[in-house]
């Protein structure tokens, strides 16, 4: 069996997938196996995964990306499951880097490393976008030294992400409640997973030498994909709540706070046009949690019954 299993979940991205398979095979680590979990597509996937040798194709016809993700799962028999995505680029390093870490501390559950951007041609950052606010275009980076995580709210980035496949068993895999389903952009399973390790003991861990590359496709330098993003974070940060028993009343208060601080930074950075932005965005986000909490606690009592 191999001592790492490489899996890729891909939905409609045949233009950069080949890419991040071709970044797999160039690896310095030799001891691993490619799973390429195809969700649902509808484009060239399978041909751009069979033009490629010594990797292993799944369909997987029910959408989600946390159901791809456990599907990649099942089928994997390394004992580390190291996630890419279907947009990114591994570094030559990241397997070993991700290997080692593991080998080095037994109660090492979650890994990811520096994530870095890859503009399209002929675009550069735009003078609205802040470094904060890149993190949602995948960026992620806690310096040059290993980090371990014990705030959720910084755990790794999905598209740079490894897990052992024991502790992944232990808490039944990932929360298909969660995660991105089609073009719905839902998210916070990994901050969940990271709270779950957590709680059990483990350690969640910044590798900053697992590198990884993200490109950023056109679409997601509109300022409408960002409110639309922000939008989803908030509805899945009250779902994740949801998960862990935090729902209720309490949603109101928090999530009303978190909307005035909001509107008040807006106002506050208002010849800052990043500053602005960014808190304009996450003041967006505030008003998809409220929504969802208050639709959540209507429907709690029909639930009941």
């Amino acid at each position: 069996m191999p001592l790492v299993s490489a899996i890729i979940c891909t939905h409609n991205r045949d233009s950069y997938l080949g890419a991040a398979i071709d970044s797999l095979l160039a690896q310095d680590f030799a001891d691993f196996e490619i799973v390429v979990v195809d969700n649902a597509s509808s484009d060239r996937t399978r041909e751009v995964v069979e033009l490629r040798s010594a990797v292993k194709y799944l369909y997987e016809p029910v959408t989600g990306l946390s159901v791809a993700r456990n599907t990649g799962a099942r089928v994997a028999t390394g004992k580390i499951l190291a996630y890419l995505d279907d947009d990114a680029v591994a570094s030559p390093g990241w397997l070993s880097v991700l290997y080692a870490a593991y080998q080095n501390d037994e109660k090492l559950a979650i890994a990811g490393g520096k994530v870095t951007l890859i503009w399209p041609e002929g675009y550069s950052a735009p003078s609205w976008l802040s470094e904060d606010l890149a993190g949602n275009l995948g960026a992620y980076n806690l310096g040059d030294k290993l980090v371990y995580i014990k705030n959720p709210g910084l755990t790794p980035r999905g598209l740079n992400y490894s897990i052992r496949s024991t502790f992944l068993a232990q808490i039944g895999g990932f929360n298909v409640n969660l995660g991105r389903v089609g073009k719905n952009l839902l998210s916070n399973e990994e901050l969940l997973m990271t709270e779950q390790a957590l709680k059990l003991g483990w350690q969640v861990a910044y590798l900053p030498d697992a590198l990884v590359a993200h490109n950023v496709s056109p679409e997601r330098l509109n300022q409408s994909w960002f409110f639309s993003r922000s939008w989803w974070q908030g509805i899945s940060e009250c779902y994740r709540e949801k998960i862990s028993g935090r729902a209720g009343l309490g949603q109101l208060g928090r999530g009303s706070e978190r909307l005035i601080r909001g509107l008040y930074k807006s106002l506050k950075h208002l010849s800052d046009p990043a500053q602005r932005f960014e808190n304009l965005v996450y003041t967006y986000g505030q008003i998809g949690y409220l929504s969802a909490a208050i639709q959540t606690m209507v429907s709690a009592p029909k639930e009941a019954k």
